[in-house]
């Protein structure tokens, strides 16, 4: 049996249309939409599926659309009897983990997101954070320049995603001022991005006693399978460590990187992309380029996918 490694996108990898095609396919996923729809206010079915692309890209928006069209592709799979040996998500992404691996229900996962998503818009005012991301140098000199900030910029390493991308987040002042900075001493190319707020730097601790009286009324299990937090790169199955990990995700860097390198290290034969989006894949071989990966979000890359998984080895 091949051992599949299941990875879940976060916010930036949402676009209009998103889960339309499997919607109208499959009766199961429009149940599950259906589902969503009576779980949240507003629509969240027709904003993923007529937009605008500015509601869509929301925060409170977009993190509850990126977990929904991960589990129906999830649904999918389940459907076909493909199981991963472990996963891993992006951010938001690893609530989606953390539902296939039956650590967090569908049910209770999704307002819960979409009150992180509210949180986190109301974390810091908005128009005065920023994220961007930095091409082409390594964290050690990302850090030293940094120090050379004023006091009052605050500015953070965000996602360390791959070799040659770190994402760094906090006021729109210290960015821009970082940026130049960056670009002075040896960056590629430093690309602002189109997000809401400064997620993942200290500057959303202001979140951290909403969310954390929210995640406590939310039941949480073991999980089935290891799942690779953003916080430490490592597994976690433990309930009660699942949830403090949630906790300092908020404010803390994602190590995707190292998270997949600690993945490939247990043996997998493929990467496979659950929901909107090759974000994930394409950083997959940015790290390791021999690592074969599947970006899962339409029928025909689903067949692909399945067809592979079911080839004799």
């Amino acid at each position: 049996m091949k051992r599949i490694a299941f990875m879940f996108p976060g916010q930036g990898s949402q676009a209009v249309g998103m889960g339309k095609a499997f919607y109208e396919e499959y009766a199961e996923i429009k149940e599950l939409f259906n589902e969503a729809d009576e779980l949240l206010e507003p629509n969240i079915s027709q904003i993923m599926f007529e937009g605008p692309k500015d509601r869509l890209t929301e925060t409170e928006n977009a993190q509850p659309a990126l977990l929904l069209s991960s589990v129906a592709v999830h649904t999918l799979l389940l459907k076909e009897k493909i199981q991963p040996v472990m996963a891993v998500g992006h951010s938001l992404g690893e609530y989606s983990a953390l539902v296939a691996s039956g650590a967090i229900s569908f049910k209770e996962a999704l307002p819960l997101v979409a009150t992180r998503g509210r949180l986190m818009e109301e974390a810091f005012p908005k128009g005065k954070g920023a994220m961007a991301a930095v091409l082409g140098m390594s964290q050690e000199d990302i850090v030293q320049a940094l120090e050379e900030l004023g006091d009052d910029e605050v500015v953070d390493i965000a996602n360390l995603n791959c070799p040659g991308q770190i994402v760094i987040s906090g006021s729109k002042e210290g960015i821009d001022h970082a940026s130049t900075l960056l670009k002075e001493k040896g960056a590629k190319r430093v690309l602002p991005l189109n997000v809401s707020g400064p997620f993942h730097s200290r500057l959303m601790e202001a979140a951290n006693e909403q969310f954390s009286k929210e995640l406590n009324k939310v039941e949480f299990n073991n999980a089935s399978i290891p799942v690779y937090a953003n916080v430490t790169a490592e597994p976690v199955t433990d309930k009660d460590e699942v949830k403090e990990l949630l906790i300092r995700q908020l404010y803390s860097p994602v190590r995707f990187e190292e998270s997949i390198r600690n993945m490939i290290d247990q043996g997998v034969d493929a990467f496979v992309e659950v929901g909107n989006g090759k974000v994930l894949s394409g950083l997959v071989k940015k790290i390791d380029r021999k690592i074969k990966t599947f970006a899962v979000q339409d029928s025909e890359s689903l067949n692909d996918f399945i067809s592979w998984y079911r080839e004799e080895s």
